[in-house]
């Protein structure tokens, strides 16, 4: 499928996608969202793809946010869907996914776009990002995952502060409150971002999917994480990555897995 506001690119397992709407800070409208439900599912099936790391294009933005203009003039339901189809089609489907997905966070990643970053498995940011959820200057709360993800991330007290003053933080603030997990020049940011998602990928791609779906658990109201780990364990004992991973081992040699 050709793309209007995406880049996509598989090299060595890892598929790029790059949000291109420079000229508007990578804004999210609905055709980008829907876009991103396409290009994330057609991922999450691809058997050429290991990983995916997402990026936004140029230098200025991640994402600056979502594209207001689009519902202003909402309703109460006409605003509850948007958050509901959202969540689901885009940023619950990435947290969901089965592979690894990297946030490289260039620029500024602002309200939907820090959001879409929070949905991501594992965020890296330039030295010169800030982030932050501004959705309460607008008369709004975040609205895909924000309140839940944030809180989940940096802790309750940290999560409100930033909701409620809508400031933005930088992104050495970002690493100090756990919100990311390297900050890096915005000319390494990539190659960063290649380097750990090469690392990640060249594991048991079985048993990646089964430790998201574990770690997911632990973080999902109803769901028992130690229950749901103890079955992803047992499950991983009847693949063949497992059988070919103990014989690498004993026979001390690199395992080649194929994800069966």
């Amino acid at each position: 499928m050709k793309f209007e506001n995406l880049l996509i690119e598989i090299k060595d397992r890892i598929q790029y996608i790059t949000i291109n709407r420079e000229s508007k800070l990578n804004a999210l409208n609905k055709a980008t969202l829907a876009e991103l439900h396409i290009a994330f599912s057609d991922a999450f099936e691809n058997l050429a793809v290991g990983g995916i790391i997402i990026t936004g294009a140029g230098a200025k933005a991640f994402v600056a946010g979502a594209d207001i203009s689009e519902f202003a003039n909402f309703n109460v339901d006409e605003g509850t869907a948007l958050a509901r189809d959202n969540q689901r089609k885009v940023f619950d489907l990435i947290a969901n996914g089965n592979k690894p997905v990297i946030a490289a966070i260039n620029g500024f990643a602002l309200g939907g776009g820090l959001e879409l970053a929070m949905a991501c498995h594992i965020r890296i940011a330039a030295e010169t990002a800030k982030m932050g959820l501004p959705e309460v200057t607008l008369g709004l709360i975040p609205g895909y995952g924000g309140t839940q993800r944030l809180t989940q991330l940096v802790g309750k007290g940290k999560a409100l502060e930033m909701i409620l003053t809508a400031d933005m933080i930088t992104a050495a603030d970002a690493l100090q409150y756990g919100l990311v997990t390297h900050v890096v020049r915005q000319d390494q940011l990539l190659t960063k971002a290649e380097e750990l998602m090469l690392k990640i990928i060249s594991r048991a791609p079985l048993a990646l999917g089964a430790a998201i779906r574990s770690v997911n658990a632990g973080l999902t109201n109803g769901v028992n994480g130690y229950q749901t780990e103890i079955e992803e364990f047992g499950k991983c004992f009847g693949t063949e990555d497992f059988k070919e991973g103990v014989a690498a081992f004993l026979g001390k040699r690199k395992a080649e897995f194929k994800g069966r």
